[in-house]
């Protein structure tokens, strides 16, 4: 082993260190997904969802299948030019682009690596004259107004800064009669008072502090809604679907030791100790939900 690879490996064990068991400070969402790099949760792609598990059996099916809710729910047209936030490695954009046909899309990410491979792949797919993928934020958009038909994200909004924020960019940059289609992370209701709503509690301020969520993005269903209209948006709908992520994924990490096999081994320890309890425990804390919003025509 090389001084150079024996170093690389000491920081990215220091950058795990920091992530799951240092408690002074927290990381940056850039600084984790870099950290994570392309140490994704699908066996065959690079995604990295959580994945809907309705009808899938694998993880690379459950992946796939929440970008074609989320695509099915925008209602992608041919003609359609989408707005990605966070588009992590891509494959949702290219699955999209294959799959719907859509006429362009557009990706916005912060994390420099991500933006490198997910240009690379897309160029090796031969989709670079119908995807332009950026290093942007997706609260300051580097867009003009009223240019985009469809804003997605995947799995990501609860790490803007703020969602609020991105709310108000995404209604500048749609044009009238465009949606907003959100797979998103919230607080999950409040179990009655007692001990295991305080450990609910414990466990969303430590996800939030791990995962780079800020305090303003603990929204309920409620507040979700109102920062919506709030910016503009109307046919607000907010649908929980956690019974379609958690367990799902929970008994996929039970049952296929691939999974956590990619996982950095000090990160695949937490991981393995929540596959000693349920789901329903485990996941008490998080809510998951496809949100729907429509720009007045």
């Amino acid at each position: 082993m090389t001084a150079g690879s024996t170093a690389s490996r000491l920081r990215e064990a220091w950058g795990y260190l920091r992530w799951f068991y240092w408690p002074f400070g927290a990381m940056s969402a850039r600084d984790i997904y870099e950290l994570v790099s392309t140490n994704a949760f699908s066996n065959d792609g690079l995604y990295l969802n959580l994945g809907y598990w309705k009808d899938a059996a694998s993880i690379d099916e459950a992946c796939e299948g929440m970008a074609r809710l989320l695509a099915e729910t925008a209602g992608f047209q041919p003609e359609d030019t989408v707005l990605d936030v966070g588009f992590g490695f891509g494959d949702q954009d290219m699955f999209w682009a294959e799959s719907f046909a859509v006429h362009r899309i557009v990706g916005l990410n912060i994390t420099p690596s991500q933006v490198t491979t997910a240009r690379r792949r897309v160029q090796e797919r031969g989709l670079d004259d119908r995807i332009e993928l950026l290093e942007a934020s997706a609260t300051d958009m580097p867009l003009d107004a009223v240019s985009v038909d469809k804003v997605v994200g995947l799995e990501c909004a609860f790490h803007f800064d703020t969602r609020e924020q991105f709310f108000h960019e995404a209604f500048r940059v749609l044009r009238p009669g465009g949606r907003l289609v959100l797979a998103d992370v919230v607080p999950n209701t409040p179990l009655p008072p007692g001990f295991a709503r305080r450990i609910q509690r414990m466990n969303w301020n430590t996800f939030s502090k791990k995962y780079s969520v800020p305090a303003a993005n603990a929204d309920s269903h409620d507040s979700y809604r109102a920062k919506l209209e709030g910016a503009g948006f109307r046919d607000v709908r907010i649908e929980s679907i956690r019974h379609h992520v958690y367990p799902g994924l929970h008994a996929y990490m039970k049952r296929d030791p691939r999974m956590l096999a990619r996982f950095h081994p000090l990160a695949r320890f937490p991981y393995k100790m929540t596959l000693h309890f349920d789901a329903d425990r485990v996941y008490s804390a998080y809510d998951y939900v496809l949100v729907c919003a429509d720009k007045p025509a």
